[in-house]
């Protein structure tokens, strides 16, 4: 019984690290062609990039690192058998996805209001280059907030399991799945913040 069980915690960590060899190869594609823009129109990216607001990104990349604190803590107190400590922590790093799409909401709501955004018109008046770079901005930015909310999703769920006993410190493998895609998505930022917050200022 032991041996089957053992055989699925394999099986889920395999496949869960082969759907994360997938998101980092989407992500790595939009990173290759960021630096194909960046090569062909590094005025224009460095004058977008000017224009983003450094304590946005600045914030943001604070509250993902805290949260990856709080989920990797939340698997090592699962594992001790402290059940309520880990609800705790997973509730701090679901509040933490929250604060980073709520920043992330101010920071676009600005850029649309002052008529930056894919398709409006005063990004078909600008430069081309810096056209390029806005919406890569969004595009990437707008994709990986999709992934935080994914991962609020998948976090919510778990927290869930783990509050009906049905996630324990003898089966975590769920958490531990969940506390990998987090990381993720945490490691994509610290990608993304120096690409279009600090490399071009």
């Amino acid at each position: 019984m032991s041996e089957a069980v053992h055989k699925d915690y394999i099986g889920a960590k395999f496949g869960m690290w082969l759907f994360l060899f997938t998101e980092i190869l989407l992500f790595g594609g939009l990173f290759v062609l960021y630096a194909v823009y960046l090569n062909r129109y590094p005025e224009g990216f460095i004058a977008g990039g000017g224009e983003l607001d450094v304590r946005f990104g600045a914030a943001n990349t604070l509250v993902l690192l805290t949260s990856s604190l709080f989920v990797a803590m939340s698997i090592t107190a699962l594992r001790r058998g402290e059940k309520r400590l880990c609800s705790l922590l997973l509730v701090g790093t679901i509040l933490s996805a929250l604060i980073f799409l709520i920043n992330k909401y101010f920071e676009w709501s600005s850029k649309i209001g002052h008529g930056i955004y894919p398709g409006s018109e005063h990004l078909l008046e600008i430069p081309k280059g810096e056209a390029v770079f806005f919406n890569l901005y969004y595009v990437m930015t707008g994709l990986h907030g999709l992934h935080v909310l994914i991962g609020m999703i998948v976090l919510a769920f778990t927290l869930v399991f783990v509050i009906r006993d049905k996630v324990t410190g003898e089966d975590w493998v769920l958490l531990e799945n969940a506390g990998l895609y987090w990381h993720l998505v945490d490691v994509i930022w610290i990608f993304l913040f120096p690409l279009f917050y600090l490399l071009l200022h």
